[in-house]
């Protein structure tokens, strides 16, 4: 069964001045992003089969951002180039404080409307991934979003996955409304990943142990919180156990965490609904270990897509 990943599709400007404002920098690196985009690219590096639904612009940008999930192997029948709208840009520098300069020029990711998800057939899709902290922004997409949701528990054999992807820059003074829309899809779903940081947000707790123990009380999903290089926290059945990490000499950490939800979603694709709900917690450490080794191989590369190229089933081996 196939694997479908809904949210944005971007671009990044990443400043190259070290420590420069946005406003003095002079110098920008463009990558492709998303952060479900990020997800689909290292399912189908893996070798799953994997659709992305998303908006981009009917502009050069778009046409990158389509031309690099062909080249990986993911269905782009679902990304939509919206012939009024701009592709998404966030631009971030990496000031001399330690402190991010960020702008977001949103454009048609925002535009991924409930009538056009509505449209995509499920009938050969085994699992839908929500990964857009964009998702909870006012705007069609937090409509197409709830509206994919709700479709996809309507069909009772499709397995969710829901990674929130907080930005606090997307959020500044409007939290609660990111944290409570976050409830309705940890509450929904089957296997949800969040950072430490991200679990003790949303439970409004100080340790990942209290946010944990939260999160077994109020969710029924398998879960996991990342916590760096002291490994993965895994939540199943009322219990919490940790996953270790793999050593590595990290180069760059962006998109680790997509390659550890793809790789997850990789290892779950090739079975039924059924299967999955039935998989014991050895067969979960063992998912959960090969994603670590997936996150960890991402470190070793500058550059999410970059990373990518370096992923296959061998490194479960």
């Amino acid at each position: 069964m196939k694997i479908l990943c809904i949210g944005e599709a971007l671009i990044d400007m990443i400043c190259t001045d070290k420590g420069s404002s946005l406003s003095k920098g002079q110098h920008f690196l463009k990558k492709t992003g998303g952060a479900p985009t990020n997800v689909a690219a290292a399912i189908a590096a893996l070798g799953g089969q994997v659709e992305l639904a998303a908006k981009v612009g009917n502009d050069p940008f778009g046409k990158q951002l389509i031309d690099v999930m062909q080249e990986f192997g993911v269905s782009t029948r679902w990304m939509l180039q919206d012939p009024h709208a701009f592709t998404t840009f966030a631009f971030v520098s990496l000031m001399e404080d330690g402190e991010r300069d960020f702008v977001f020029n949103r454009g048609a990711d925002g535009l991924l409307n409930r009538d056009e998800t509505e449209a995509i057939p499920l009938d050969d899709i085994g699992i839908i991934h929500f990964g857009s902290a964009t998702g909870f922004l006012p705007g069609p997409l937090q409509a197409a979003y709830q509206g994919m949701l709700q479709k996809a528990l309507l069909q009772n054999n499709i397995f969710i996955s829901f990674d929130p992807n907080y930005r606090h820059l997307l959020f500044p003074s409007n939290t609660q409304t990111f944290i409570d829309q976050s409830w309705n899809f940890l509450q929904s779903c089957h296997f949800f990943k969040l950072s430490d940081e991200e679990a003790m947000l949303i439970t409004d707790t100080h340790s990942v142990a209290d946010a944990a123990a939260v999160l077994l009380e109020k969710t029924n999903a398998v879960f996991t919180i990342t916590l760096g290089k002291d490994g993965t926290l895994l939540g199943y059945k009322g219990a919490t156990y940790t996953i270790e990490s793999i050593a590595v000499k990290p180069v760059d950490t962006t998109g680790a965490g997509d390659a550890f939800v793809g790789a997850v979603l990789y290892q779950l694709h090739n079975k039924t609904f059924s299967e999955i709900i039935q998989l014991s917690l050895i067969n979960w450490k063992q998912i959960i270990h090969n994603a670590n080794k997936a996150g960890a191989r991402t470190c070793e590369y500058l550059g999410a897509m970059e990373a990518f190229k370096h992923l296959s089933s061998a490194i479960f081996d």
